[in-house]
């Protein structure tokens, strides 16, 4: 971005805005408030309801609370079961400029913000003595290390199941021009979902990558939640969706 000085002493940038997707452009005295998408770049990969065609130039990969509290110790749980699909994925993604966008848990220290009942789940066997929960900055909240996030990655911080409510996640997006999501993380039935369906209530087109999300929760719990999300988009495994980007190269 270039600094020019205008006729009245002030200076603009030549190009300013959130994305080169969502910019205005100072060019020979003019402002240009139009806009220069992308290339469209696609890929084609089978999805259970139906194969998928997306423009990876407008997509995004949402990780939902890869965190420590949730997937730490290595003990076996279920968590886990996202972090090798992720990290054969994300590679790839970078690779094609998808941007990364993690959505954690990040709480005030003083949880000012947080209700009773979203208090309550984390709490309940302790009610005579809560402690704080996935403050932001602290061991817990933070993304387990077999993932480690890169330089251009987007960081946003949640106080709720959903990664929308309260957050600037659909600002960053829009502002980026972004109409494909992506979904992965943990819990699959639980913050995966809600963000997804927000996701869908607010337009997006709605991807979940099904071996990129996982739960501790029962099994009916997935059968439910999987069988909600073909209702609002689809469901895909990454291998498939990494065969496409490696046959686009």
């Amino acid at each position: 971005m270039v600094r020019v000085f205008t006729n009245t002493g002030l200076y603009i940038m030549s190009e300013l805005g959130p994305h080169p997707a969502n910019a205005w452009r100072l060019k020979d005295g003019v402002m240009d408030l139009s806009r220069q998408q992308p290339a469209p770049n696609v890929v084609e990969f089978h999805a259970e309801n139906y194969p998928v065609r997306i423009d990876l130039s407008r997509t995004a990969l949402i990780v939902i609370d890869m965190q420590r509290l949730f997937c730490e110790p290595d003990d076996g749980r279920a968590s886990r079961n996202a972090i090798a699909p992720l990290g054969a994925l994300l590679p790839a993604l970078r690779e094609a400029n998808v941007p990364i966008i993690w959505v954690n848990w990040g709480n005030r220290p003083d949880e000012a913000n947080l209700p009773p009942g979203v208090r309550y789940p984390f709490n309940r066997r302790r009610l005579d003595a809560p402690a704080p929960f996935l403050t932001a900055g602290s061991t817990d909240a933070q993304t387990v290390p077999e993932l480690p996030a890169r330089a251009g990655d987007i960081h946003v911080d949640k106080y709720r199941l959903s990664g929308f409510w309260d957050t600037p996640l659909d600002s960053i997006l829009r502002g980026r021009r972004i109409d494909t999501l992506l979904f992965s993380g943990v819990n699959l039935d639980q913050c995966v979902y809600h963000t997804l369906a927000d996701a869908h209530f607010l337009g997006y087109d709605c991807v979940l990558l099904r071996d990129c999300a996982a739960t501790v929760s029962p099994d009916f719990c997935i059968d439910a939640t999987l069988y909600n999300v073909k209702g609002m988009g689809f469901v895909a495994e990454s291998s498939a969706l990494r065969a496409a980007l490696s046959d686009g190269r």
